[in-house]
């Protein structure tokens, strides 16, 4: 587990812990740091939409913080990354005149630069929740990097942990229309705790219709180009011209 002084204090100090753990160590774990614990895993049941989930555990949130203590809410990976609680919460004690912030973490996408040895400053990189990449489209640049959110999940809307189904031929198809078929690709997944190592498969872009990826694995598309300098824009930039080799 990634974890700052600045949110461990807080965790330390709080009068209550409200959590989301994605794996039972981590419970553990914040149940030794903070004896007044408690999860937030019990909103969830098999077919309820998620959006209903997030609602009550934003109101249990503001009903924690109303009674005027110190509430501290830990969640797993970044607590602004893909999670609608969080910024919710926040959203609506301010409205009501309480006090809360966000603290900084990492998330998975950080944990990928340093595994899989990336630099997103290189070639550039896109960023897109998996589901939400597919029902709407964007202008692709395969000249730079694409991460893909929670490909596990994708055409989710409630909380199905045994769904047998896979919708990974929908986005291997429409990759297909971006990228040759024997393009590299990699399936990850970060690792929870500092213990353990992260999932990494290296695939190519034919071979993903039939993964069966854990449902908070990243995607994680190389370039499969390279971008054109504008020569034009150099030179009002006053950068020297490219060199061409003959």
């Amino acid at each position: 587990m990634h974890l700052t002084p600045e949110s461990r204090e807080a965790l330390e100090r709080a009068d209550e812990v409200l959590y989301l753990a994605a794996d039972p160590l981590t419970a553990v774990w914040l149940g030794r740091l903070n004896p007044n614990s408690r999860s937030l895993h019990t909103f969830y049941a098999a077919g309820k939409d998620r959006k209903d989930t997030y609602d009550e555990m934003v109101e249990d949130i503001l009903a924690a913080v109303r009674k005027g203590g110190r509430v501290c809410v830990a969640l797993y990976g970044h607590p602004g990354v893909f999670v609608m609680p969080s910024h919710e919460a926040v959203r609506r004690a301010r409205l009501e005149g309480l006090e809360a912030r966000m603290l900084p973490a990492v998330s998975a996408e950080d944990c990928l630069f340093a595994d899989l040895g990336v630099d997103p400053g290189r070639a550039g990189c896109q960023s897109y929740e998996a589901t939400d990449f597919l029902i709407r489209p964007r202008k692709v640049e395969t000249s730079a990097c694409l991460i893909l959110w929670q490909v596990g999940f994708l055409g989710m809307v409630d909380y199905s942990p045994d769904r047998a189904d896979s919708r990974l031929p929908v986005l291997g198809d429409y990759l297909r229309q971006l990228y040759p078929a024997d393009h590299p690709m990699t399936l990850y997944e970060a690792s929870p705790h500092p213990l353990f190592e992260p999932v990494i498969r290296h695939l190519e872009l034919s071979e993903l219709a039939a993964a069966e990826p854990p449902a908070m694995t990243t995607l994680f598309v190389p370039p499969a180009t390279v971008p054109q300098d504008d020569p034009e824009m150099m030179e009002r930039l006053g950068l020297p011209a490219p060199s061409v080799s003959g």
